[in-house]
């Protein structure tokens, strides 16, 4: 992953400024964050290197990562400034999926790109070949409408933001997903973002992970990192969400074991598998993903394995009782479990009845500590925390016919019996897979009634829940400081009067709220000037902005403004764009003009699936919806059931 060295493209600068992977973003990595996310954003490109050729002509800077010093091992960020006039389209279809579509368009977007090796090669070799090539306004060539960046994300000017892609080990990049997504989560944080938005399409082996980890542990992949539900598509809601994995969380595993202890001999070999390795019992279908999960992050490697098979006692140990007497005090337990006829018994009831013909507790304590998953004669000793009453207790399973009740012949050799009770990561995830197949996928023949049509409902739920979003900055940023040396902070919004058409029943939007840092001694009139640029800065339909007055406070122009608001207070100014500015198509991200979202899923907006219009009434619905297969080209005509009935119901001409 060596960019510079090994490729031989365009050589990077004598002395460039090499950052660490690991801590970039970070407070004082490479700048202290402590403005605005436009102050910020500033602060942290003055620390880039310039490329004057790249991005067909857009303003550019590229920092040089160390993720390892040796052996060497870099890769570049590269930050592209795209200016809303050259944008192909002013909207942004990212925002308006995930609800974000009533917020204001903003005049810039940053994009922060990881690029592979190969788009870097290709970057470089294009522009040292056309070097005297310049920008036209759409440039041949573009970093950012590449494919297959290791990572791209944009922020909108508002410090509004969506993570575009994170590509992982599984399509080539030498950085592990989760080690891109510490660097993203630490980058947001850093500019203090406000909202960062994400489509989760994230799979492992053609499973998707949304639908594992939400069954495993109430969340997608991503909320490792405080990314939650932000909005479903076909009518998904949170409740919707919630209920779904719930509903596939609480299935036993004995209803899932009796369906299919006839047809598939593999899937209760895998239940008494993973019964036998964990420390605890699994009841439910999230017990066992969630222990498969957690017994996967345990193997290194794809060669690699688990060994929880254990002979006996572990006389090694030390300890101040001879190998004979332990063996013995073992003895004695398993004769007092098998007393309890294989049912689980307390550690306190075997202790008890142990003590009948051990007097030494301090022998039997130490016994009935070291016994878990080991095999004494015949008998598999397990032990398990008890959910309810978090107690141990102990449990015996007779193997002398097989380590499965299932199987057949005998199990009496002892590197037999190790092998059962060791897994490989391999094996490990192809049982997830069969579960994921057998259970979670939709199936066609099977899911149809019972609880298998409840899993098929509740997936499709799942999966259809793909919009998530996570909140950095709340009212105060919590690294920005307030009230130090000569400067102050203070927070401005603005209610802007609208005397364009109406959106969604308002002639008035309140944009989201902007840090200022003034001197002590600024007054009103000054405030009111900073304010009034700073959105017209960041908003593309502002630019006839004209702030009037301060909608939550009296106050003077001459007033100086910390003499009257306290140290990062909030104002609210009320402006106005006047009867000249743009239209509402112009102003928000979300506007369409003539396009009607009704779906019979309940869907009233574009969530991003496919979709097709009625040639009747001009309304959109979702093909899956209305009954055209995603394989299925759209029909060059069409018109919706409601339409179709009432040309059924018209009179017939005479």
């Amino acid at each position: 992953m060596a960019y510079f060295d090994q490729m031989g493209c365009k050589k990077r600068k004598r002395g460039e400024r090499v950052f660490k992977f690991k801590t970039f973003g970070e407070q004082g990595h490479p700048v202290e964050f402590k403005g605005s996310f436009r102050q910020n954003v500033k602060s942290l490109l003055a620390f880039g290197n310039l490329e004057n050729s790249l991005c067909g002509g857009l303003a550019s800077w590229s920092f040089q990562l160390e993720v390892h010093r040796n052996p060497p091992d870099h890769i570049l960020l590269f930050v592209v400034e795209e200016p809303i006039e050259v944008s192909l389209n002013r909207h942004c279809k990212h925002c308006l999926h995930v609800g974000w579509g009533n917020h204001l368009i903003c005049n810039k977007k940053y994009h922060f790109l990881v690029s592979s090796k190969e788009t870097v090669a290709t970057c470089f070799g294009y522009y040292e070949g056309n070097s005297n090539e310049s920008y036209s306004g759409t440039g041949k060539f573009n970093l950012v409408e590449f494919q297959g960046h290791v990572m791209h994300g944009v922020f909108h000017s508002n410090g509004f933001g969506h993570l575009l892609c994170i590509n992982g080990v599984e399509m080539g990049s030498d950085l592990a997903g989760y080690q891109i997504m510490e660097f993203w989560d630490r980058l947001c944080t850093g500019l203090q973002a406000r909202k960062v938005s994400l489509t989760d399409n994230s799979h492992k082996r053609s499973m998707d992970l949304r639908l594992l980890y939400g069954v495993a542990y109430s969340e997608p992949w991503f909320g490792r990192w405080g990314y939650k539900f932000g909005r479903g598509s076909f009518g998904v809601t949170q409740q919707m969400y919630r209920k779904a994995i719930q509903a596939i969380q609480n299935i036993p595993l004995c209803l899932l074991a009796q369906q299919f202890g006839n047809s598939s001999h593999d899937i209760t070999s895998m239940f008494s598998r993973y019964q036998t390795l964990s420390g605890h019992f699994l009841i439910t279908l999230s017990d066992l993903l969630r222990f498969m999960l957690e017994l996967k992050a345990c193997v290194p490697s794809e060669k690699g394995s688990i060994d929880t098979y254990h002979s006996g006692v572990l006389v090694d140990t030390p300890c101040r009782w001879s190998p004979k007497r332990v063996e013995m005090a073992t003895r004695v337990i398993v004769e007092a479990l098998k007393k309890a006829e294989f049912r689980w018994v307390s550690r306190q009831e075997v202790r008890d009845a142990a003590r009948a013909y051990i007097g030494d507790t301090g022998l039997l304590d130490f016994v009935l500590k070291s016994l878990g998953n080991h095999v004494v004669g015949n008998y598999l000793v397990h032990r398990c925390l008890n959910p309810v009453t978090k107690v141990l207790e102990y449990c015996l399973e007779d193997i002398s016919n097989g380590f499965f009740p299932s199987q057949e012949g005998s199990v009496t050799n002892d590197s037999e019996l190790r092998a059962r009770f060791k897994i490989t990561r391999a094996q490990l995830l192809k049982d997830m897979f069969c579960l994921y197949s057998h259970f979670l996928k939709e199936q066609k023949s099977m899911m149809n009634t019972g609880i298998f049509a409840t899993i098929s409902l509740a997936s499709r739920v799942i999966l259809n829940s793909k919009y998530l979003i996570k909140e950095y900055c709340g009212k105060l940023p919590s690294s920005i400081q307030v009230g130090v040396g000569e400067t102050s902070n203070v927070y401005c919004t603005i209610r802007v009067s609208h005397d364009g058409e109406v959106y969604k029943g308002r002639r008035k939007v309140i944009v989201p709220r902007e840090c200022f840092m003034l001197r002590n001694n600024t007054t009103f009139n000054e405030l009111v000037l900073e304010a009034e640029k700073s959105f017209k800065e960041i908003y593309f339909g502002l630019g006839n902005l004209n702030v009037k007055s301060i909608a939550n406070l009296n106050a003077e122009g001459t007033d100086l403004v910390f003499k009257v608001v306290k140290v990062g207070g909030e104002l609210v100014f009320e402006g106005s764009v006047g009867e000249n500015g743009l239209s509402d198509e112009d102003v928000f991200e979300g506007f369409r003009r003539d396009s009607v979202v009704d779906c019979p899923c309940g869907a009233k907006y574009d969530d991003g699936e496919r979709m097709v219009s009625c040639d009747v009434c001009e309304v959109w619905q979702h093909t899956w919806c209305v009954g055209i297969p995603d394989a299925a080209e759209i029909p060059s005509i069409y018109v919706c059931g409601r339409c179709e009935t009432d040309i059924l119901e018209f009179p017939s001409l005479p």
